[in-house]
């Protein structure tokens, strides 16, 4: 099977997903950061497409950027100054040709990744 990476986000305070969150994908090699994707999240709190797509896989380091601070301000979670959550990086690494799907559970206080399928 080709490889490919997705991403579900759910707001967990509210119980619903988490709609209109900008998620940014870097490589990560020798030191070197590399944006190749950025996505916004739909009503169901996914991305409209892969993050990265087979045609674009490969084997290695990644992180995922989940712009939770934006998304909060814009959906009305009562601001402070600054946010305890803001930009949240995972780095993972996918190290053989499957499908790599990276959720995140997010409150204003708090988050939980895993490898989901």
């Amino acid at each position: 099977m080709p490889g490919y990476l997705t991403t579900h986000v759910l707001d967990t305070a509210r119980g619903q997903p988490a709609r209109g969150m900008t998620v940014v994908l870097f490589r990560l090699h020798q030191g070197d950061r590399q944006e190749i994707a950025r996505l916004v999240t739909n009503d169901d709190g996914r991305t409209d497409s892969q993050i990265l797509p087979q045609d674009q896989f490969a084997t290695g380091s990644y992180e995922l950027e989940f712009h939770a601070g934006d998304w909060m301000d814009a959906t009305g979670i009562a601001p402070e100054s600054p946010r305890f959550l803001d930009v949240i990086p995972i780095r993972f690494g996918m190290s053989q040709q499957d499908h790599y799907h990276v959720p995140l559970l997010i409150s204003p206080f708090g988050y939980s990744t895993y490898r989901g399928s």
